[in-house]
């Protein structure tokens, strides 16, 4: 019966394998590859016996597959406890255990004027107000001359540039208006869009004061834009992001591009409008200038002065960041103390 002599000789064989991986030894992790290489690869001695099971007789593969399905797993099982004994010694050579979690990567979090700003962005937005940015190295015409600033006119001196080149002047921008005049030079009313960006002018750094920092502005131009919609849009943002029982108040001010100007005040927070050391006892804190845009501005951007009209508004985010989380000192904001920003997590 030489199909029953060819089975005999598989299961031999099969007891032959299996107890020369019971009797293997090795002195190297890299030998333990070696076994897996030689018994349990593809090309194994284990898998050359599925590869000659084809050719057992239907009757008989039951107990044939059987014996071989055993020999892979004790195999996997032996291969897998040499394995392990060479990891285990690893571990005790370290004096640590391998198979711990590593420690957690502190995820960071956002800066709180990037929490701010985006707030700021988002109460805008809602109001149809869209994004608009330009860049920080600009030229005199988009900085001031376009904004009504006259050559020598004393307005200028009201804020300190950063000039890089002169004649013709390139400086750094000292306020984000440079964004409106681009949008209204390339855009026809009715437009409605917030400029945020970083802004530089060359001030003595302190408590109050930094020559960096950042600003978000707001312009609307339409036909029939009157100050009233100035003051409802300024009470709206101020209580989406005040709280809802805050109050402003608009005094009168000056500034080149607006006719009319004024200053913004919000009910102090943290009193409640009852006076306290951060607001100076007045119930009143002072966050933003806005104004009428001035016809003149209008037409240096090609805007029919006739037929539309509009404002704008602007503010410091690191004023409204301040004055939102009682923080007394702006350098804060650039020094990169972790036990500083740690406090902003939560508010994420």
């Amino acid at each position: 019966m030489p199909l029953n002599i060819n089975m005999n000789q598989m299961l031999d064989k099969i007891r032959e394998l299996k107890e020369e991986i019971e009797k293997a030894s090795v002195s190297a992790k890299e030998e333990v590859e070696e076994l897996r290489i030689k018994y349990i690869s593809k090309k194994g001695l284990v898998g050359q016996l599925f590869n000659e099971f084809k050719d057992v007789p239907a009757e008989l593969k039951k107990e044939v597959g059987q014996a071989i399905n055993d020999l892979k797993e004790f195999a996997v099982n032996r291969i897998n406890e040499l394995k392990d004994n060479f990891e285990g010694a690893d571990q005790g050579e370290l004096g640590i255990d391998l198979t711990m979690p590593a420690e957690p990567i502190r995820l960071g979090s956002r800066h709180p004027l990037s929490i701010v700003k985006n707030e700021m962005i988002d109460i805008f937005t809602r109001l149809g107000f869209t994004i608009a940015e330009g860049p920080e190295i600009e030229d005199d015409w988009h900085v001031f001359s376009a904004l009504n600033f006259p050559p020598e006119h004393p307005a200028r001196d009201m804020q300190d540039t950063f000039f890089i080149e002169k004649n013709p002047d390139v400086l750094l921008r000292t306020h984000t208006s440079s964004v409106q005049i681009r949008v209204m030079e390339k855009t026809q009313p009715p437009i409605r869009a917030i400029f945020p960006g970083r802004v530089f002018r060359n001030e003595a750094i302190s408590a109050r004061s930094h020559c960096i920092f950042h600003q978000i502005e707001g312009l609307y131009v339409d036909e029939n834009v009157s100050f009233a919609d100035l003051k409802q849009t300024l009470l709206y943002f101020a209580r989406e992001l005040f709280g809802e029982k805050s109050q402003i108040r608009l005094r009168p001010s000056y500034f080149p591009f607006t006719e009319p100007s004024a200053e913004m005040d919000v009910s102090c927070s943290i009193c409640g409008g009852e006076g306290c050391n951060v607001c100076k006892y007045t119930g009143w804190l002072e966050i933003l200038g806005c104004g009428m845009v001035d016809p003149n501005v209008l037409e240096a951007c090609n805007i029919d002065s006739k037929k539309y009209t509009g404002f704008a508004f602007g503010m410091g985010i690191e004023r409204i960041t301040m004055l939102k989380y009682g923080i007394k000192d702006i350098r804060h904001f650039f020094e990169n103390d972790v036990r500083f920003l740690k406090q902003f997590e939560s508010a994420n």
